[in-house]
C-alpha cells in the first residue's frame, strides 16, 4: 500500500511540472520564426550587426507579416520574443502585431520582421498589455550588415531597431502606428492560464515548450550559425 501510494505521489508530480505543449500553428510559428531569424542574420549585405544583437536586451520575430491592399492596405501578423536571462535567452512569448493603413500599396506580400529592443525602458513597454510603435516606444530601421558599426545618428537611441526581409514587391517597411500585443490565448495555452508575457520572459523557471528549441537555438548562435558559447 505504501508503495501504491509512492508511485500515484510521483505520478501526481510529473502531471503538475509537466508543460502544455504548443499546437501545430504555434509550432510552425515558432519554427518559421526561427528561420527568419537566421536568414536575416546571415545576410551578407542586409544582415544585423553582431555587436547590435549583443546588446538587445530582447528580440521578436513576425514571420510572414502580411501586407495586402488596393489604395489602402494593412498588416498583420504572429510572432514571439524573447528576452535575456543572464547568458541564456529566455522562454518565447507569442506575440501579435496589427498596423492600419500603409499608404499608396499595389498588391500584396509577406514580410519576415526582426525587432532588437534595445534598452530596459524599450522592456517594460514591451511587456505590456498593448505597445504602440512609434508613440509609446521609438522604432528605427536597422543598419544592415552584419559588421555594420554602430551609428552615432538619432537611429541609435531609438528603442527598437527594426529589419526586415520581403518576399513580395514592395521593399522596406513603416512600423510607426503599428501595435504589438501579447497573445494571450497562445500564451496561456502553452505555460498555463493566467501566464502573461511579462511572466514569461522574466521568469527564469518559466520551460520554453520543446517545439522553441529550434528559435532559441538561433538566438544563441551567431550570424554565421554556429553557437555564441565559447
Amino acid at each position: 500500500m505504501k508503495i501504491l501510494c509512492l508511485a500515484l505521489i510521483g505520478l501526481t508530480g510529473i502531471g503538475a511540472s509537466a508543460r502544455a505543449e504548443v499546437s501545430s500553428a504555434e509550432a510552425d510559428r515558432l519554427n518559421a520564426a526561427a528561420t527568419a531569424l537566421r536568414d536575416i542574420r546571415s545576410s551578407p549585405d542586409k544582415g544585423i550587426s553582431e555587436d547590435l544583437f549583443k546588446k538587445a536586451e530582447c528580440v521578436a520575430v513576425i514571420p510572414g507579416l502580411k501586407k495586402a491592399g488596393l489604395g489602402i492596405g494593412g498588416e498583420y501578423g504572429k510572432g514571439v520574443v524573447s528576452c535575456r536571462n543572464g547568458q541564456a535567452w529566455g522562454a518565447p512569448a507569442f506575440l501579435e502585431m496589427e498596423k492600419g493603413s500603409i499608404g499608396l500599396q499595389i498588391g500584396g506580400e509577406q514580410t519576415d520582421l526582426v525587432l532588437l529592443v534595445m534598452n530596459k525602458t524599450g522592456l517594460d513597454k514591451l511587456l505590456g498589455d498593448k505597445v504602440n510603435l512609434g508613440a509609446d516606444m521609438s522604432v528605427a530601421a536597422g543598419p544592415v550588415g552584419r559588421d555594420a558599426a554602430a551609428s552615432t545618428d538619432g537611429k541609435m537611441t531609438a528603442q527598437i531597431l527594426a529589419y526586415s526581409r520581403s518576399k513580395g514587391a514592395f521593399a522596406g517597411i513603416d512600423l510607426s502606428g503599428g501595435s504589438l500585443r501579447p497573445d494571450t490565448k497562445a500564451n496561456e495555452a502553452a505555460y498555463g492560464a493566467g501566464m502573461k508575457a511579462r511572466d514569461i520572459v522574466n521568469e527564469p523557471k518559466a520551460k520554453a515548450p520543446q517545439a522553441a528549441a529550434g528559435f532559441l537555438r538561433a538566438l544563441a548562435s551567431d550570424s554565421r550559425g554556429t553557437s555564441g558559447k565559447k
